[in-house]
């Protein structure tokens, strides 16, 4: 496989990756989907639905999501934005009590490697 190629896009239960979100354009790829591969170093393999506490909670522990940097095509994520995070800084986020609501169906199953399954499900907003 290609360094720069994303690896296979499969999700937490074994299926097909769906999108996190267009709009704003997420992903290590900016291809929308929680894409990854050996480049990715910190495995921007969650989709989030941002919230407000979350965003704040971010910027305090030195990544702000909020702020626009136009320079980088980035305009900032507001609460509702969907949005492929760290799986490091999403468990950080969780042991802090500070953790986002995600979409399991839109999260890449390599998130497994740092978030177990059973904790991912307490915040899923996509199971019935």
């Amino acid at each position: 496989m290609n360094s720069f190629e994303p690896e296979a896009s499969i999700n937490v239960f074994e299926e097909p990756l769906i999108a996190c979100s267009n709009d704003p354009v997420t992903g290590f790829f900016r291809d929308g989907c929680c894409n990854t591969n050996e480049q990715d170093i910190g495995s921007h393999t969650i989709c989030i639905e941002a919230s407000q506490e979350f965003l704040e909670y971010s910027r305090f522990k030195g990544n702000d999501l909020s702020t626009p940097v136009p320079e980088f095509g980035f305009l900032g994520i507001k609460a509702g934005d969907c949005w492929c995070l760290c799986a490091a800084r999403w468990l950080e986020a969780y042991n802090d009590e500070r953790a986002p609501r995600v979409f399991l169906q839109r999260t890449h199953k390599k998130a497994l490697e740092i978030v177990p399954m059973k904790i991912l499900n307490k915040f899923a907003l996509d199971l019935n």
